[in-house]
């Protein structure tokens, strides 16, 4: 998010609130937000294996937390593709890796959202990821919604597109980077033995 905001602050200075993100990636400054794109998606792979080492118990034989888990891997690698292929230019016409692109953010918005809420229901049955369960659960269904919100502001009215596409868009990423950091921050703290477990008193450190 600190790449984003850098790349934000640089000409030609496109509205976070009317245009997308990867508009950000057109420019003079444009390689910032590809590395951004780069950065989200290496960093969201780390997540997954970290998670994925540290939950053993959580989908191992649960199909909702490989589904979970293989969505958020869909947001990892959109992210990466989302890099390679970069978007077209504002108000000029669709080329091949600009309709790349575009398809590409929709399967990794939805796999971001519908993975953190996946696992995130899942974490209710396994007692050592109660403790940040519903945190998880809330953002998760706030990620879902704003995914929602995006996806159909865009194909049922440009007018309302043009105006708030980019906040909400934003509002969103923000969600699922945030779902992550929350989930991370929490095996940290447990890896300190300082994140309770459901039914069991804080410990003072």
């Amino acid at each position: 998010m600190i790449l984003d905001a850098v790349a934000q602050l640089l000409p030609p200075h496109y509205s976070p609130i009317s245009q997308a993100e990867s508009d950000l990636a057109v420019g003079p400054f444009g390689y910032i937000m590809t590395v951004n794109f780069l950065n989200r998606g290496l960093l969201s792979l780390a997540f997954l294996a970290a998670f994925a080492s540290s939950t053993k118990e959580l989908g191992r034989d649960s199909p909702r937390s490989r589904a979970g888990v293989a969505l958020l891997g869909v947001w990892s690698v959109g992210a990466i593709l989302l890099a390679i292929f970069p978007t077209d230019v504002p108000a000029t016409p669709v080329t091949w890796h600009g309709l790349i692109h575009l398809v590409v953010a929709v399967f990794a918005f939805l796999g971001g959202a519908f993975g953190a809420l996946s696992v995130s229901l899942r974490m209710r049955t396994v007692k050592a990821l109660r403790g940040i369960s519903s945190k998880a659960l809330a953002v998760a269904c706030v990620s879902v919604f704003l995914c929602l919100l995006d996806l159909l502001q865009r194909s049922i009215s440009k007018a309302l597109a043009n105006h708030y596409s980019g906040l909400v868009e934003r509002l969103f990423l923000g969600s699922v980077l945030l779902w992550i950091a929350l989930v991370s921050g929490y095996f940290v703290m447990r890896e300190k033995g300082s994140a309770p477990t459901v039914g069991e008193e804080p410990r003072i450190v």
